[in-house]
């Protein structure tokens, strides 16, 4: 259902997902985008991150500073995992985030289409 869904959906048509949710950032994620944009680690998070009340690490400011006028992401290939993974819909146990796929359909046109097709097949 999540490939029948990104058929209908073209993501840079929206890229809802980096004006208003933010990523959780892994140490693996600002390793790898650190190094490709020739940044100390330390530089990078002084410059781009904070870290939330979660203690989780997520971008100082929204919009995504990666995030072109055109909703391209300008680190595309390094994006972090989160961002890579959202909406969450490709994955086995989907019922295990049941709360956060509803959640996503606010912001996300992909996630309700899916929800809406998994609420159709369901009955």
């Amino acid at each position: 259902m999540h490939n029948e869904v990104f058929e209908q959906i073209d993501c840079t048509k929206c890229a809802n997902c980096c004006k208003s949710l933010g990523p959780l950032f892994t140490e693996a994620d600002i390793e790898r985008i650190a190094k490709a944009m020739r940044m100390k680690l330390g530089k990078f998070e002084e410059t781009y991150l904070r870290v939330d009340e979660d203690g989780d690490k997520v971008f100082n400011c929204m919009p995504c500073p990666f995030l072109g006028a055109d909703n391209l992401c300008s680190i595309y290939v390094l994006r972090p995992k989160a961002c890579r993974e959202f909406p969450h819909t490709d994955r086995k146990k989907i019922y295990q985030i049941n709360h956060l796929t509803i959640k996503n359909t606010l912001y996300c046109p992909a996630a309700y289409l899916f929800v809406e097709k998994l609420r159709q097949e369901l009955g």
